[in-house]
């Protein structure tokens, strides 16, 4: 399809471009961007009023395919990130079997191109079983086409291990990508050893847990070198480990939460499960480090950790229901309206985070809508006001701690590779309303 968008403001760091845009899209590609694009013979799609950023990629997804189909699939997550305004997620390995084989990869590519809504990239077992005891295949894995390393969800306790991966991952190119926690030091615990915690009277989960092994992680990255990616940190400590690494010039990247930017252990009141995440929620001094640490670049991505459950599961209890949030469908309204409409980040550094970044990390296209980039682009409403609905999400799990919030930057367009995936909500392929001839678009407008 053959597009000229008009009207609309593009933030684009890596293009340096950053005010109001008109952008021509030919086969699946960005055509040309220009102020003004005269004698164009193409559709218009009106955009005034409305903001462009390059399509977000979230680079820490759980899509529970295989083995977790209750609680999310492929199609449904995908349907998930375009409803969110993300042309493309990264899927973690913590699947039933572990995406440690070809034949699970090739599964997972195969299920996403089927469904044909927003990209998806596989990150690797790091280990065998994601049983921390030896490295994965790791070259079969890379030939087959994950993007990165990660034994997410289950701590990689020995350090031998974690150093031959990351020796392995160095030759590949690609990112480890470290679920920092030491697992002797949370063991059974629920809640962060804070003041909440500690009255709610569950076990409780130290900052330690994640900060020694963060400095773990650091200390064998300065040895090895490669790409070290830290996921969803959650405390101070981690932040000034961070930055004492920045300051030695060790090459690492770090990401943050929504949830862990925006919540504190408080949310846990009243003993709500949709809050019980992990790393769990923690201290208002935690949560203040961890926008500053986004805003001076100390932190570089914000990634959603994408964590579906089925509704009875998370009824079962504080000490029993699983760690996890959904965050695809509301994270970039969140940062929109908590951030930048705040003058906390800019649009510029906000693209970076959620889009910029993650593409340079795991070696994929996007990033940018520079001439010759695939046409992956998400079209916000920075006025607009909407409350959180979580029943009308398109992702299976609704265990969102944002249910109720009325936030801005209501993603209206998801495009991907040049072609309409979300339009005003609705999700090609799964609404019924989606349009089905293209001229509609043009016809209706976006207002």
């Amino acid at each position: 399809m053959e597009l000229l968008l008009k009207g609309g403001v593009l933030h684009d760091p890596a293009a340096g471009w950053n005010g109001p845009a008109e952008i021509l899209i030919k086969q699946g590609k960005v055509e040309a961007v220009s102020t003004s694009l005269e004698s164009i013979e193409a559709p218009v799609l009106d955009l005034t009023g409305k903001v462009i950023l390059p399509g977000p990629i979230d680079m820490h997804v759980h899509l529970r395919e295989p083995g977790g189909e209750g609680k999310e699939t492929i199609a449904t997550g995908a349907a998930a990130a375009v409803a969110g305004g993300f042309t493309a997620v990264a899927c973690m390995p913590n699947t039933f079997p572990a995406v440690d084989s070809r034949e699970i990869v090739s599964y997972v590519r195969k299920r996403a191109a089927e469904t044909a809504l927003a990209h998806v990239y596989p990150i690797g077992a790091l280990t065998r079983g994601l049983k921390g005891r030896e490295i994965s295949l790791m070259w079969e894995l890379a030939q087959e086409g994950v993007k990165g390393f990660s034994n997410d969800g289950i701590p990689l306790m020995d350090s031998g291990v974690m150093l031959r991966a990351m020796q392995y991952a160095l030759l590949l190119d690609m990112p480890v990508i470290s679920h920092a926690e030491d697992s002797c030091l949370s063991a059974g615990g629920v809640v962060h050893a804070g003041e909440h915690g500690y009255r709610l009277g569950l076990p409780t989960i130290p900052s330690s847990s994640e900060a020694v092994m963060v400095a773990r992680d650091l200390l064998l990255q300065e040895e090895v070198g490669g790409k070290l990616h830290l996921a969803h940190l959650s405390c101070r400590q981690s932040v000034e480990l961070v930055k004492w690494a920045l300051e030695r010039e060790i090459v690492l990247t770090a990401e943050v939460t929504p949830h862990h930017l925006f919540l504190t252990e408080q949310a846990l009141e009243g003993f709500n499960t949709s809050a019980k995440v992990n790393p769990p929620l923690r201290s208002a001094a935690d949560r203040e480090a961890l926008v500053k640490a986004l805003g001076d670049g100390v932190i570089q991505v914000v990634a959603t950790d994408h964590a579906p459950h089925m509704r009875l599961e998370k009824e079962e209890g504080l000490m029993d229901a699983p760690f996890g949030a959904v965050g695809l469908e509301t994270a970039l309204p969140l940062l929109w309206t908590l951030l930048v409409d705040k003058g906390l980040l800019t649009p510029l550094q906000l693209v970076e985070a959620i889009s910029s970044f993650p593409a340079r990390i795991l070696n994929v296209p996007g990033g940018t809508l520079q001439k010759g980039s695939p046409a992956d682009l998400v079209v916000i409403d920075p006025y607009r006001e909407h409350t959180v609905e979580p029943r009308e999400f398109y992702s299976k799990g609704k265990n969102t701690p944002f249910g109720g919030w009325t936030l801005k930057g209501l993603p209206v367009i998801t495009m991907v590779g040049g072609d309409i995936k979300m339009w005003k909500g609705m999700v090609k392929g799964f609404s019924d309303e989606f349009p089905r001839e293209e001229k509609t678009f043009f016809l209706e407008g976006i207002s």
